[in-house]
């Protein structure tokens, strides 16, 4: 595929966040194989020295799982060196990783794994998990006096909970020493929220002293079961408040966030690991004090922060931050549900990261570890044996190794922050005026709104800037009050808010050394049909930033996620008649679906399958789709009454690609045609209906398609099943070529009739044979009227550009006029057939004489702009007088293959082959929307 370039000047205030999947086997990266389009069709052959470029899935079948592999055994190996270095590893454990008894034991065991082992450990941790917004509730209840719920019956439920993890952790003397500094605690916090409820209001520092008291206790109660008999573990334990000091001056004031007195703090650690001789200590996370010694925090999810903080202290071998996922995810597998395990991520990566949110990080957390490159490791308390994600100094990539690397590499992942709108400043009067950026950021500074994304264009006509979607109104009426001259003067033209957007994120430390990546992300987004409102990259070229309408958000994050390879490429199938083509084809699916997941990244998820009565759709749990395995019983008792606008409705909400295989020969399944395609949807389908319909329908197709931004619209098997036909034509005339004449026996029915008919038995006798074996549709008449080719000619020849009406071609029908009629049953057809067998048998007689066969076949004039369809004689020695058995066979005469043509041959009938060339056309999309080829190898 082609990717175009795109230039602009801008820069995103911040990064990109990464979700985090629950733990469960991860998806690695996508491997590549090629698929010939020989595999497509049994005996295929193109008799003709030159060949014809490819246009389908292509590609080495080297594995890139192999690669991911080796990329983590390097990580691997990493790890292995980190866990081996001497001095203080500092882990801290998040609220979900001891919400239960349960899960208290299982850090009790893994922290004495480890103690075992001898090394020196600074646990942080947080609270049992819910406790800390139990307490926020209680202050919110107290200062409101709710009716509904007391702050009262909230400590009463603090107080069992509580109490039941001490009954199944703590021996008994430790347990009794718990509960009484527990039931003080809860003394103290009674007494504030009374006075709270009496004042009807909560300061910053009563709402912060209460909330801090959940790490004081699950503190203790891992300390206390680390003490018990079970492990008899010698350990100490730490309130952070008498260690981590926080500053209190102008500049943190006025900073948004909490600001750490590092040479207090610092001192404080010193003095207390001297008074507390140790080499376990269990610190509570989260809390900290201010200078006039009052209890503070570090802020909502403050514990990753504290964890840091400490690490950076102690200059500590590593920190370890456990949660309840395997690590960090190249994108939220809620929305992406193939998202891959990133095993390594760069300190700047991971600070993209954590400013756009990602809950596995604290967004202050990353920089205490940055100077003294202390790693940071992500890991999951419930599976401790996964390696996690690790976050170390930056490593670009060499010159030598940008030159062989997969393009993908340079790419971590990818986020979506919803709820923006846009705010665009624009006017001719700002061209070439200084300070006009400066004065509108220095408006929202002054209305307390954060600037999410910045960009400008480079004549400085406008600038825009995101800003949360609830901020948006403030925003704006900062701005208008900051330039109400320059809008009262016309200098700027208008302050205007684009609402309901998302911020779609790219990061990668190293997108900057390869090249294509921007042009990579567009074609994606531009192959589901979603244009770009504004973008910014900054000169580090770390994280690329695009704003899209929120509607398409979460279509914009799977596109430009599978383009990546960093999941595979998911396209929702539409099967539409599961009859006998369409049957097959489900078959075909269901043989290669994992292989085509596994060797090409591409992920066939049929969606629904319908009829003209029922349809199937796939349940919202079924990620994969329906069940192949099963879909006819299925379909037999869980299918509902058909309706196509909700069965393609369906369809669009399960992926950003969709594709409606049509497989049906109806006319009123082809009337949806320009509609879906207008939609965006790709459609592919052996329906000759379409295309051979009125011209202006045909130009009608063709305009939908330009309105869908180019959605695809395939129909190899309208014309010789699955040989590649048009698919060659095109070719031919991509490269110039120009056709002369296009000749072909394009009915697998009459080739095998005509095949069979030398005169010696009667016409009908070969007919009703034919009929009898399958060859023919249940009327043979629909076959022998010679329709069937006058719409494949009709078909071909508007491919090279003659304007052509189906009404148009001359066609000699084969069925007599007097056994043409409605009223003529196929039975009375077949039986008065006889009557009409003496000119057939003159023609071939005569034929046989000249050393010569009958053939039925089409022909395009196209210097001439003719078309007809008949009955001609050909040599034994022609390749249409030796053909054999039911096989089609096309003759391409053009400029450049005019002495000798071009000739396609095999197999033009039957459910199997017919089948395989909707199913090449289905793989041909999949190139088209992003699915490897050998130049991403």
């Amino acid at each position: 595929m082609a990717f175009g370039c795109l230039g602009f000047i801008g820069a995103p205030l911040g990064g990109a966040a990464f979700a985090l999947r629950v733990p469960h086997a991860s998806v690695g990266s996508r491997p590549r194989c090629a698929q010939r389009r020989s595999s497509r069709a049994r005996g295929l052959c193109m008799e003709a020295t030159a060949s014809v470029p490819e246009a389908a899935v292509s590609g080495s079948s080297v594995s890139r799982d192999a690669r991911a592999s080796a990329h983590s055994a390097s990580t691997a190996a990493e790890i292995k060196e980190i866990t081996a270095r001497p001095g203080w590893h500092v882990h801290k454990f998040g609220g979900t990783s001891l919400a239960t008894p349960e899960r208290i034991e299982s850090v009790a065991r893994l922290m004495h794994s480890q103690i075992r082992e001898g090394r020196k450990l600074f646990v942080v941790l947080s609270a049992v998990g819910g406790v800390t917004n139990k307490l926020v509730a209680m202050v919110d209840q107290a200062a409101r006096r709710d009716k509904d719920s007391h702050f009262l019956e909230g400590i009463e439920d603090l107080r069992d909970q509580h109490e039941s993890f001490a009954e199944r952790l703590l021996d008994e003397d430790a347990r009794e020493a718990f509960l009484a500094t527990f039931n003080a605690d809860l003394r103290d916090i009674r007494d504030v929220l009374r006075a709270i409820w009496i004042a009807r209001t909560s300061s910053e520092r009563l709402r912060e002293l209460v909330m801090g008291y959940g790490e004081l206790w699950s503190t203790q109660l891992v300390w206390g079961t680390l003490r018990s008999a079970k492990y008899d573990c010698k350990c100490s334990w730490m309130d952070a408040r008498d260690v981590l000091l926080l500053r209190d001056d102008d500049e943190s004031r006025r900073s948004s966030r909490r600001l750490i007195n590092w040479e207090g703090s610092s001192q404080n650690l010193k003095s207390w690991l001297d008074n507390h001789p140790t080499s376990v200590v269990l610190a509570t996370g989260f809390i900290a004090r201010m200078p006039d010694g009052v209890s503070s925090t570090l802020g909502r999810n403050g514990s990753d922060h504290s964890a840091t903080c400490f690490a950076s202290m102690l200059r500590a071998a590593v920190c370890e931050i456990w949660t309840d996922v395997d690590g960090v995810y190249s994108a939220d597998p809620r929305q992406v549900p193939d998202a891959r395990l990133i095993d390594s991520l760069s300190y700047k990566e991971a600070s993209e990261l954590a400013y756009f949110g990602a809950k596995v990080l604290h967004p202050d957390c990353m920089s205490p570890l940055v100077n003294d490159s202390i790693p940071l490791r992500i890991r999951n308390s419930y599976n401790p044996e996964g390696l996690g994600t690790l976050v170390r100094e930056d490593r670009l990539l060499s010159d030598a190794e940008v030159k062989v690397t997969d393009r993908s590499v340079g790419v971590k992942g990818f986020s979506i922050m919803n709820d923006v709108a846009l705010i665009n400043v624009e006017g001719a009067g700002m061209i070439g005026v200084p300070g006009i950026a400066g004065r509108m950021f220095n408006a929202l500074f002054e209305a307390n709104v954060s600037c999410i994304f910045i960009s400008q264009a480079s004549s400085e006509y406008s600038i825009c800037c995101g800003v949360s979607g609830s901020a948006v109104q403030v925003a704006k009426n900062a701005i208008q009050r900051a330039f109400r001259f320059e809008l009262e003067e016309r200098i700027i033209s208008a302050v205007t808010i684009v609402p309901d957007v998302s911020i779609l994120a790219l990061v990668g430390e190293n997108m900057q050394r390869i090249p294509g990546v921007a042009s990579r992300l567009f074609q994606s987004l531009s192959n589901v049909g979603i244009s770009a409102i504004a973008m910014a990259q900054g000169s580090s070229e770390r994280n690329l930033s695009v704003v899209v309408r929120g509607i398409d958000a979460k279509r914009a994050l799977q596109a430009a996620h599978s383009s990546f390879y960093l999941s595979r490429l998911p396209i929702a199938v539409g099967i539409i008649g599961p009859g006998l083509v369409g049957g097959v084809l489900l078959l075909q699916i269901q043989e290669q679906a994992d292989q085509l997941a596994r060797e090409f990244g591409v992920q066939l998820q049929v969606h629904g399958i319908t009829t003209s009565s029922k349809m199937l759709l796939s349940a919202a749990t079924d990620v994969e789709g329906i069940n192949l395995s099963k879909w006819k019983s299925d379909f037999e008792d869980a299918a509902g009454p058909s309706n196509m606008d909700r069965f393609v409705e369906h369809l669009k909400q399960r992926s950003p690609h969709v594709v409606l295989c049509d497989c049906t020969a109806s006319e009123v399944v082809s009337g949806f045609y320009e509609n879906w395609l207008s939609q965006g949807l790709n459609i592919v389908t052996p329906n000759k209906k379409a295309n051979s319909s009125s011209m202006q329908q045909y130009k009608n197709l063709r305009r939908a398609q330009l309105a869908g931004n180019h959605s695809h619209f395939f129909y190899e098997a309208n014309v010789g099943a699955g040989l590649p036909v048009i698919s060659t034509m095109r070719d031919l005339l991509r490269t110039g070529d120009k056709f002369l004449e296009i000749e072909g026996i394009f009915s697998g029915t009459l080739s095998y009739i005509f095949n069979e008919f030398d005169g010696s038995r009667p016409f009908s006798e070969i007919v009703g044979l034919a009929k009898e074996q399958g060859y023919t549709e249940p009327d043979p008449r629909d076959d022998l009227s010679g329709m069937d080719v006058a719409r494949k000619v009709c078909i071909l020849a508007r491919e090279i550009g003659l304007e052509v009406e189906l009404d148009q071609v001359p066609v000699k029908s084969l069925v007599p006029d007097e056994l043409a009629g409605s009223d003529v049953s196929i039975a009375t057809f077949m039986e008065r057939l006889p009557e009409f067998d003496g000119n057939l048998a003159q023609m071939a007689s005569e034929a046989a004489q000249k050393q010569e066969r009958l053939r039925y076949v089409g022909v395009i004039d196209a210097v001439n702009k003719k078309c007809r369809v008949e009955l001609r004689t050909y040599p034994e020695t022609h390749p249409f007088g030796a053909l054999k058995g039911s096989d089609n066979i096309v003759l391409f005469r053009t400029v450049r293959y005019d002495a000798q043509p071009l000739t396609i041959r095999g197999p033009g009938a039957g459910a199997a082959v017919t089948a395989a060339g909707v199913f090449g056309d289905v793989l041909r999309l999949a190139a088209y929307l992003g699915a490897p080829s050998a130049a991403d190898l």
